[in-house]
C-alpha cells in the first residue's frame, strides 16, 4: 500500500496530509512551518512519497476555509484502526453544518449512546481528520468550549471563522432577497 503525503500553507500556517490508497489517513492543524507539519504528522516518510495529485484539491479547499469561505469536506477517509465507536462518532461530527455547533451529548445520541457524551470527546479528541471531521464544531452541553487537540483559542478561531463566513453569506442572501422583492414591485 503507497503513502502519499504533501504540505501547504494556509493563512493560519502550513498543513500536512497524508493518505493511503483507501482514503486521508491523517491532517494536521496548521503550524508555523512546513517541517513542523510533517513532523505533527508523523510519517516514517521513508516509506512514503511525497505527492499532492493523490488529494485533489483539498489543499485549495483548506486555503479557502481559513481565508473564512464556506468549504465542505466530503473526502474519502481511510478508517483503517479505528474502533466501531470512533468511526460512529466521526462519521455523526461529519453532519454538523458549517458555521453550526453541536454537544457532546447531541454526537453521543446520534450514535445510539445517549449517556456517553464523555467518551465521544475521547474519540474526537483522537481524531486524525480536523477540520475534515469538524470536532471544533461540538461543545459542553453548557456551551463551554470543551477540549481540542489544537487547543482552545484555536477552537475559538475556528468557531469565529465560521460564524464570520455564516454572518456573511447570510446577509449576502438578504441583500438579494431585498434586490429581488424591490424588482417586483
Amino acid at each position: 500500500m503507497t503513502t502519499s503525503y504533501a504540505a501547504f500553507p494556509t493563512a493560519l500556517g502550513w498543513m500536512a496530509i497524508a493518505c493511503s490508497d483507501r482514503g486521508i489517513t491523517r491532517l494536521t492543524l496548521p503550524t508555523p512551518s512546513r517541517r513542523a507539519s510533517l513532523v505533527l504528522l508523523g510519517l516514517d516518510r521513508a516509506g512514503a512519497v511525497e505527492d499532492a495529485a493523490p488529494f485533489g484539491d483539498l489543499p485549495l479547499r483548506m486555503q479557502r476555509y481559513f481565508d473564512g469561505e464556506a468549504v465542505t469536506f466530503p473526502d474519502v477517509l481511510d478508517l483503517a484502526g479505528a474502533t466501531a465507536f470512533r468511526r460512529a462518532v466521526w462519521d455523526a461530527t461529519r453532519t454538523i453544518p458549517y458555521g453550526e455547533v453541536r454537544s457532546y451529548g447531541w454526537v453521543a445520541a446520534q450514535v445510539g449512546s445517549p449517556h456517553a457524551g464523555r467518551a465521544v470527546g475521547q474519540a474526537l479528541a483522537r481524531n486524525p481528520f480536523p477540520i475534515v471531521v469538524p470536532c471544533h464544531r461540538v461543545l459542553a452541553g453548557d456551551g463551554a468550549l470543551g477540549g481540542f487537540s489544537g487547543g482552545l483559542d484555536l477552537k475559538r478561531r475556528l468557531l469565529a471563522l465560521e460564524a464570520g463566513a455564516t454572518l456573511r453569506a447570510n446577509t449576502n442572501e438578504q441583500r438579494r432577497h431585498r434586490s429581488r422583492d424591490e424588482c417586483s414591485s
